[in-house]
């Protein structure tokens, strides 16, 4: 089915690195999706990026995430929604916001915010759009998965023009790769082929973690879902 001029996607060919921890390393190649005729008039050469992340349970890893994006040597704004969490995490977000301000850090602003119980990640994903004062958006996981270093392979397609929304993948490219559970593989794999079915694009990870957006067209979507069906509703509704 034919789609509509300067409607359509390109498939990304920069890659970028994996966390270490104890997972082998995994090569992303962005996949982006232009949906503007004229995206190559509308470059961000200089990107004040909102980082999205949302929170539940995370005490082991929340503070190494918040330092590894901070560590990214771009002007941003990193806002964290707690969804209810149990542990201490609530604690952690309130002395990291704490430390951010007396610290005075130009390049970095953690802004936090609590849901007042737990209502799911596209809940709190929601929240956090609201909150959004940046060019572009990342929504970054908190559990050390995805690596904040792949920030600029994922920011060049939306800096150069080239596209207005970029997914990462954990499939596309050689080399080595984190071992996922076979189940989970699968069903991922089936949902990006029902997701490509439905909306006409060609996708490899549909729920992979790392989903890139200029902020305008993210802002432009009403989400309905509060839980992990945002996945595959912003994917669809992107398409349309």
């Amino acid at each position: 089915m034919a789609r509509p001029a300067g409607r359509h996607r390109s498939l990304g060919t920069r890659s970028g690195g994996l966390p270490g921890e104890d997972q082998r390393s995994c090569q992303r190649r962005p996949q982006t999706l232009r949906f503007r005729p004229r995206a190559q008039e509308a470059r961000i050469r200089t990107v004040k990026l909102s980082v999205l992340v949302a929170v539940y349970n995370e005490e082991r890893t929340l503070e190494e995430i918040v330092r590894r994006v901070c560590a990214v040597p771009l002007p941003k704004e990193i806002i964290l929604v707690d969804d209810g969490s149990k542990d201490r995490s609530r604690e952690i977000l309130t002395r990291l916001q704490a430390e951010n301000r007396r610290a005075e850090d130009e390049q970095n602003n953690v802004k936090v915010f609590f849901q007042p119980q737990n209502e799911g990640k596209g809940a709190a994903l929601k929240t956090a759009i609201s909150h959004v004062s940046g060019d572009v958006v990342i929504i970054q996981d908190a559990d050390l998965e995805y690596d904040p270093k792949d920030y600029p392979s994922l920011l060049q397609p939306i800096q150069d023009g080239l596209a207005d929304v970029v997914y990462g993948t954990r499939f596309a490219g050689g080399g080595a790769h984190r071992v996922l559970f076979f189940w989970h593989s699968l069903g991922n794999r089936m949902l990006t082929l029902l997701s490509n079915m439905l909306t006409n694009l060609n996708l490899s990870d549909m729920e992979v973690g790392y989903k890139v957006f200029r902020a305008e067209v993210l802002k432009g979507i009403e989400l309905e879902s509060k839980r992990f069906g945002f996945e595959p509703e912003i994917t669809v509704k992107l398409a349309k």
